[in-house]
């Protein structure tokens, strides 16, 4: 009953359209640093032939958990024709020309430029570390942009700005996991780039979150309504449809991004309480509790945010709980040249 409630009332074709035009156009669009310095002259990796006989020895002793992390970080942040065609789906925000001086036009333009550059500089690092099999890691590339994605925004602004305010502190997370796992196993240099994907992502963050900051000071049931409908449908990951061709073959069926998912989560990098954690930051920092005014529907929207972060929490507990009393999986990742991981 709520999500077909929610559903109908952050449809685009509503008779608030308009408003909410008007209030997206109103909430200030973000700024990006998008200077040749902020890369070290646009890349991290521009390396002597002294410093890649370094960085190849430091790889040499990551261990394959992490590899699997980045290769997936990596092709996440490489399907950025996706990311372009679907923000452009949106009402309101959507670049008319391709070069449209429009702010929100060009604050996508230059989001893209700069996570452009985090899949390049991945993209350098792991080939270097020669351990992985870069020809099954573009393949994968290839089959996710051919695939797309559907995050479920439905051609409206608010439900696309509740998408990427998590989705950005969902990669800052992941990005600052193996920053940490990096520098645990002491190379120093992937720590770095690491960490500074990561600061890039908390910018752009930012920037979503008080894009949100402004519809929800202008409008607070439709902003609640679009929070509450893009939770009860759970944030899509970008690249869960993740396919290398073989992986499925390899291991009986098996799902190439719920693997990836499960080395994440076994390594730390990013897990289910961290998603829990990043509805719970959202819900304070938009302040959801303190929501007054609302229609009636958005009230019982309130009241579900509010109550949701302690469900998410216990069955995250209960999974972690039925996943360490079974028995591990040997599963390959082509992207290792079929070494195996215990999943």
């Amino acid at each position: 009953m709520l999500l077909a409630a929610l559903h109908q009332s952050c449809s685009t074709r509503g008779p608030s359209e308009a408003k909410r035009r008007q209030v997206v156009s109103r909430a200030a669009p973000p700024t990006v640093n998008t200077s040749a310095t902020h890369w070290s002259g646009g890349s991290p990796l521009i390396l002597s032939n002294g410093q890649i006989t370094e960085l190849r020895e430091h790889a040499a002793e990551l261990p394959d958990e992490l590899l699997v992390c980045l290769v997936g970080d990596m092709i996440t942040e490489e399907a950025l024709p996706t990311y372009m065609a679907m923000v452009n789906t949106i009402d309101g925000i959507r670049d008319e020309t391709g070069r449209s001086e429009d702010p929100y036009a060009q604050w996508t333009r230059q989001w893209i430029a700069e996570e452009n550059r985090h899949g390049n500089a991945l993209s350098q690092y792991l080939y270097l570390t020669g351990r992985v099999d870069m020809k099954q890691v573009e393949r994968t590339v290839q089959h996710l942009i051919t695939s797309g994605m559907d995050p479920r925004s439905e051609n409206h602004p608010y439900l696309l700005f509740i998408f990427t305010s998590f989705q950005e502190r969902a990669t800052k997370v992941s990005h600052g996991g193996t920053a940490r796992i990096a520098k645990r196993c002491g190379d120093e240099q992937l720590a770095k780039m690491c960490g500074l994907i990561a600061a890039d992502e908390g910018r752009h963050e930012a920037a979503y979150t008080r894009t949100m900051d402004a519809i929800f000071q202008t409008d607070p049931s439709g902003a609640v309504l679009a929070f509450a409908d893009m939770l009860q449908k759970q944030i899509v990951m970008p690249a869960h449809l993740m396919d290398d061709g073989r992986h499925s073959t390899l291991n009986d069926g098996r799902n190439l991004f719920k693997d990836f998912s499960a080395v994440a989560e076994g390594a730390g990098v990013y897990t289910a309480q961290d998603y829990c954690s990043i509805a719970e930051h959202l819900i304070g920092r938009w302040r959801i509790a303190d929501l007054q005014g609302l229609t009636p529907k958005a009230a019982e929207a309130q009241e579900y945010v509010m109550a949701l972060p302690p469900r998410i929490r216990k069955l995250a507990e209960r999974k972690a709980v039925r996943k360490a009393k079974a028995q591990k999986t040997a599963v390959q990742f082509s992207w290792l040249y079929d070494r195996q991981l215990a999943i």
